[in-house]
Formats: C-alpha cells, structure tokens, sequence
C-alpha cells in the first residue's frame, strides 16, 4: 500500500498483517483519485472509517487542505498515526463509531470516505446522518466502497459508480 500521486508520491505507508482487514487496493485507490483530483485542493475531508488513513492521506498528498480521521479501532489508529508521522502530516484523529462521529463533527467537508466493513449495512444511515446535520458542502460527495450495488437513497443521487472486481464505488451527491 503506498501514495499513489502527490508530495508523497511513492511513499509506502504502514498496513495491517493478517487477512481479516480489507485495505482499499492501490488500482481502485488510484482510479478513485482520478476521478476526484479536480476536488482536492483545499478539500476538507472526511475518512470516516480510516483504517490506516489510506485515503485521508492520499487526499492530503494531493493538496487537501485538512483531513478528519475516524475508526473505532485504536490498532487503526496506532497504524494511522504512525502514517502521518512517517509522511511530517497531521490530521485530527477521532476513536468514535460511525454514528458518533457523524454526530459530533464540527464544520462541513468537500468529500466524506466511507468505507465501512461489507458485512456493516450502514449506508443509508450514514447518508441520512450526513444530511440532517448538514457535514457536506454544497458540491460535496460521499464516497462509499462497498461490494454489491447500493439501492437509491432519498434525498441522494447517484452521481458516479465504478466497480473494480468485487469493490464497487459510489459517489453520492445531496440532492
């Protein structure tokens, strides 16, 4: 797992061991950025379910302006803040769950990274938490990987979906 463009271009970040975590795969990662490069300078953005913060960092390397990271999981965020210190970043760091997050966050973001366990249906959820606390800019995306098509979601349009192997991206815009 590394930065795929940016200033850290190249640099390879910290990751779990074992195969019961599911990191987004550098081939979708890179494919998922070109879609949102023209959104990312001076983004404000949202990794909701961070991980090692591969996509928070990733946004940062390209010129996000600040990125919010959340997991519930404090392995997540040991990895995560070994991986801004190895990149000189910084970030706020959040250990809530999804719900809690959501309702405690401060401001608006450009894009929210949603991208929970599959087994999780939490979707709609986070859409509808998203919504009525008004998190998302106008223009905003959320971005949720998952492995099967989502259904519609009220209030929301589809506004891009990609599917690469069994990971399938949907780009959602507030109506």
């Amino acid at each position: 797992m590394r930065i795929i463009a940016g200033k850290h271009r190249g640099r390879a970040l910290a990751q779990f061991a074992g195969k019961n975590v599911r990191p987004t795969a550098d081939r979708v990662k890179e494919s998922l950025f070109q879609i949102l490069s023209a959104r990312l300078v001076g983004a404000r953005v949202l990794d909701l379910f961070c991980g090692s913060g591969a996509l928070g960092l990733e946004s940062l390397s390209r010129g996000a302006a600040e990125a919010v990271f959340n997991d519930r999981s404090k392995e997540s965020l040991a990895l995560l803040k070994k991986n801004l210190s190895a990149l000189g970043e910084t970030g706020t760091v959040c250990n809530f769950d999804y719900k809690l997050c959501l309702a405690r966050a401060e401001g608006t973001f450009d894009l929210i990274f949603c991208d929970p366990p599959y087994a999780e249906d939490c979707f709609k959820e986070i859409l509808a938490l998203v919504s009525s606390r008004g998190l998302l800019r106008e223009g905003g995306l959320v971005v949720y990987e998952s492995e099967r098509e989502l259904p519609e979601a009220e209030g929301w349009t589809k506004a891009d979906e990609r599917k690469y192997g069994r990971t399938r991206i949907t780009l959602w815009r507030m109506n």
